[in-house]
């Protein structure tokens, strides 16, 4: 892999990430599709430390206010809506978090192939579109419920099918939950960045603990800040 790959690589990643267009299996197709060698698992990971420093910079008023509710929550005020919807980011986290730990070694060897990535993300494109067509799109943040928070955490649990997009499938269930476009799509970040922050400090413990020689630090450096740059693009363009 060289310089100008590594940027593609991280530009993808950015942009996909976020839109409902699967990441992962974007990042496996562009390889096989354009002939590169492909830049291997950790690699992958070290691309989502971008897209969660995009996420961390662009809510950062947002998670600045949560934790702060959090804290609250722990001295057992639960009145505070942003105190509730810390306990439902929590909620809709659970789910993804156990089906990685059961299923991921056994999802990600067995459902790579390019054919199978391409079916299941044409089938999450159709679902995505009936969601579109017969969504209420009435719910704002504050009337989320707790069937709700639950309805996208068990949607994000089927994201580590690769072709089957995280954001894609969270934002389609708090389509089909009745949220508003806007709502659906941030609260779908707001329950990826758990997922995303826990699966990172393993890969790059692992990383670290092998080495990298200084012309692969440049490539995971160069594709980290290119992945940071097209997720803040990315968000703010889904969000607009």
């Amino acid at each position: 892999m060289n310089i100008i790959q590594a940027i593609i690589f991280g530009a993808v990643q950015g942009v996909t990430e976020f839109l409902p267009i699967s990441s992962t299996a974007h990042l496996i197709l562009l390889p096989w599709f354009m002939g590169w060698p492909d830049p291997g698992l950790s690699f992958d990971v070290a691309l989502h430390l971008g897209t969660l420093v995009a996420l961390l910079i662009y809510f950062r008023a947002d998670w600045i206010a949560l934790i702060a509710a959090a804290l609250q929550l722990v001295r057992g005020r639960t009145s505070d809506a942003n105190a509730r919807m810390a306990l439902f980011i929590v909620v809709a986290t659970i789910p993804g978090a156990l089906a990685g730990v059961l299923f991921e070694n056994t999802v990600e060897t067995a459902l790579r192939a390019p054919r199978i990535i391409a079916l299941m993300m044409a089938a999450l494109a159709l679902v995505l579109v009936v969601a579109e067509l017969n969504g209420r799109r009435l719910k704002t943040l504050n009337q989320i419920s707790w069937r709700d928070a639950m309805t996208v955490g068990l949607a994000q649990a089927l994201a580590l099918v690769p072709g089957v997009s995280r954001s894609g499938a969270t934002i389609t269930a708090g389509l089909f939950t009745g949220m508003k476009r806007e709502t659906s799509a941030r609260f779908s970040f707001y329950v990826e960045e758990p997922i995303i922050a826990e699966a990172i400090p393993k890969k790059l413990f692992d990383i670290l603990r092998i080495g990298l020689t200084l012309d692969q630090m440049r490539l995971f450096v160069a594709g980290i800040v290119s992945a940071g740059v097209g997720g803040y693009l990315s968000i703010a363009f889904l969000l607009r």
